[in-house]
């Protein structure tokens, strides 16, 4: 009986993890899709330095809401697998680091995957794109660290509060 609450504990966090990330990306559709946005739900990447289940819950947010706004078919399957490798990533690190470190290191993979990965699809969907493939990459790194950092610490702080 106790490992189905737990399992089911799990599977509803995951659940409203992707529901916040899929209601804060469409609530804010003007920011949070194309070259430069700041995909506010991005904030939610640093749940997995305290939950396992937020990589499930953050990889399903991100495929919907990339299903919704999507520049095409390769961004949801590369921005879904980024969102799903940069979650794992940041799961291990908040196994291993601690203190402030943790926070820091925790929000890298988000912000660095998605740096490399989305402006790769753009470039694969529109034209003459590769002369600017850096510069995107750019500018989503700078949304990706507001998101993540500027946005997230309230919530990573907030939560460490609430762990001790």
């Amino acid at each position: 009986m106790k490992l189905n609450q737990n399992v089911a504990k799990k599977s509803a966090k995951a659940g409203i993890i992707a529901a916040l990330y899929v209601m804060l990306t469409t609530l804010l559709y003007p920011i949070s899709y194309g070259g430069f946005q700041v995909r506010v739900a991005e904030a939610l990447s640093i749940l997995p330095l305290f939950y396992g289940e937020a990589v499930f819950g953050l990889t399903v947010g991100c495929l919907i809401s990339n299903m919704i706004g999507t520049n095409g078919l390769l961004d949801v399957v590369f921005g879904t697998l980024a969102t799903f490798i940069a979650s794992n990533l940041t799961y291990l690190i908040g196994k291993k680091a601690k203190g402030t470190a943790r926070f820091v290191l925790g929000g890298l993979p988000p912000v660095i995957v998605n740096a490399f990965v989305v402006p790769f699809t753009f470039l694969l969907t529109i034209s003459n794109l590769e002369k600017l493939y850096f510069i995107s990459c750019l500018q989503v790194f700078g949304g990706q660290a507001l998101a993540v950092y500027l946005i997230g610490a309230p919530l990573y702080f907030s939560l460490i509060k609430r762990q001790k």
